[in-house]
């Protein structure tokens, strides 16, 4: 499969922000980090560690403290084989923890959601991204909602859904298909009223992939920076990182902050992960060693 992609050199000009609901993210020599906040009780790393409200927002503001631009809060896990929830059970979780947040801090708040009645409610709590698993596909509302609420936008590739994406995932070629998909999304988006300046990217670290697919995502992730969007890549504590460790069971942080590293290295813009702290040191040093030069 062929795509429209530019080559992507050192010289492409990337955007230089994403503009959320009310705010502007600015992008510099490094990714931002997206600290993951899940407000359930069954996420893949930290299922119920931050399922009461107040550990969730203690959790948050935390993560901000430690220099996260953006907290993505999430009440419904989208591991492989997990359950939906209903929408009134999501809005429970979500709603208070992002009031408090936004009470207490300045930070931009994203709502991990693909329901667009739960996006409503967020936003309407102070969130000021939505980050939709399905590419603002699972929901014939989201759109809608993402166009008259003016938010900023994270649309994601899945293959299938989480209760079944991991079953047998197939490409003929991963890195161009999810490319493909990628620019249909931005274009609908676009079609819909959506601003580019709003859009951001993801192709889908884990989401509908096997061990190699990752592996090929993410050594062509630059590829992906030819849609003229920020990309975001969502790689942390991911099972292929155990499969490169030769240990399932071992530690996922220090292979989660070496791919974060390669991502910089590529010009990725945002960054998803679990261990904020370690992920802005780790850049810090990055470029003060001469990181992107």
């Amino acid at each position: 499969m062929s795509t429209n992609a530019q080559p992507v050199t050192a010289d492409t000009r990337l955007p230089e922000f994403w503009q959320l609901k009310t705010k502007r993210l600015d992008f510099g020599p490094v990714p931002l980090v997206m600290g993951i906040v899940n407000a359930t009780p069954d996420s893949f790393s930290d299922g119920g560690k931050f399922f009461d409200a107040d550990l969730a927002v203690q959790h948050a503001l935390q993560m901000v403290h430690d220099g996260a631009s953006i907290v993505d809060v999430g009440g419904e896990s989208t591991r492989p084989y997990s359950t939906a929830v209903p929408v009134e059970e999501e809005i429970r979780r979500v709603v208070p923890v992002i009031e408090s947040i936004v009470a207490a801090c300045d930070v931009a708040v994203s709502i991990d959601t693909s329901k667009a009645a739960v996006a409503v409610a967020a936003i309407n709590a102070g969130a000021e991204i939505i980050n939709d698993v399905t590419g603002l596909a699972g929901d014939p509302g989201m759109i809608d909602v993402a166009v008259t609420r003016q938010a900023g936008v994270c649309a994601m590739h899945m293959q299938g859904k989480p209760q079944t994406m991991q079953d047998n995932p197939v490409y003929a070629d991963v890195v161009s298909e999810i490319y493909e998909y990628l620019q249909q999304r931005k274009n609908v988006l676009l079609a819909a009223g959506i601003q580019q300046q709003r859009i951001c990217l993801d192709p889908g670290i884990g989401f509908g992939k096997t061990h190699q697919h990752n592996l090929e995502l993410l050594a062509n992730a630059e590829r992906f920076l030819g849609l003229g969007c920020p990309v975001l890549i969502g790689h942390s504590r991911k099972g292929f990182i155990g499969k490169l460790l030769g240990d399932p069971d071992a530690s996922r942080d220090s292979g989660t902050l070496a791919i974060s590293l390669l991502m910089a290295q590529k010009r990725i813009q945002v960054l998803r992960v679990h261990e904020v702290k370690e992920t802005v040191k780790a850049l810090k040093v990055f470029t003060g060693t001469g990181g992107l030069e």
